[in-house]
């Protein structure tokens, strides 16, 4: 069951929306405000987003440029009015697509179920570090970071459990585990060090690579 979430501060069209979803099949939240918007896409998965550009305590534009931040959910922008420069906003600040209003509820929802089609899984974000999983590439603020095999598959392998304790002997297995032999698990901290080195703006204070004492480390969720 995909997983929805709107923000919309016109209450009229935010309850014939989540309505008409549901009817649909979805599991829709929905909210009025960018501040409650930002808080359920920090703690919700969400399939997809349907945002207005004109919210009470901000705009969409500003809000969608935040959460591509720390996350490639698919948005479907609804603009004020059908003008180039709200066209212009919403697709420079990462939405997936857009519609003016008034709107076809049909047409909404077949740009909204192609959107999540061709949404990939294949890539990771949190931190201003992006990974492209097919290519293999690891960028941090548009600059390319070079990884060796090991450090790549750590640095997803973190990011895919972000917010969660990975303790030294699951890093060890998953990465290092092929024929049921563990290595030194010093090997652990000697690469989460190198990829401090590459990531971290300040290797020594980490933001992003937490050490848990005595259990291991844990990508940690943006605030």
């Amino acid at each position: 069951m995909k997983k929805l979430l709107i923000v919309e501060d016109n209450s009229d069209l935010r309850s014939g929306l989540t309505f008409s979803f549901r009817a649909d099949g979805y599991t829709v939240d929905a909210v009025s405000t960018a501040e409650a918007a930002l808080e359920n896409i920090r703690t919700v998965k969400y399939d997809a987003m349907i945002l207005d550009c004109r919210l009470p305590d901000g705009n969409g534009f500003e809000l969608s440029r935040k959460i591509r931040s720390f996350s490639e959910v698919p948005i479907l922008m609804l603009t004020a009015m059908d003008t180039e420069i709200d066209e212009i906003n919403a697709l420079e600040n990462g939405a997936n697509d857009y519609m003016s209003k008034p709107f076809s509820l049909a047409v909404l929802k077949l740009r909204l179920k192609r959107i999540m089609q061709k949404q990939s899984v294949s890539v990771l974000m949190s931190h201003g570090i992006t990974v492209d999983l097919p290519a293999c590439r690891v960028r941090k603020c548009e600059e390319d970071i070079s990884l060796t095999a090991v450090e790549f598959k750590l640095l997803v392998y973190l990011m895919e459990h972000k917010g969660q304790v990975l303790s030294k002997e699951q890093i060890l297995e998953h990465i290092w585990d092929v024929d049921g032999q563990f290595v030194d698990e010093n090997i652990v901290s000697v690469n989460i060090r190198r990829l401090r080195m590459k990531l971290e703006d300040v290797p020594s204070k980490p933001e992003m690579i937490k050490t848990v004492h005595g259990i291991g480390y844990v990508w940690k969720e943006v605030l």
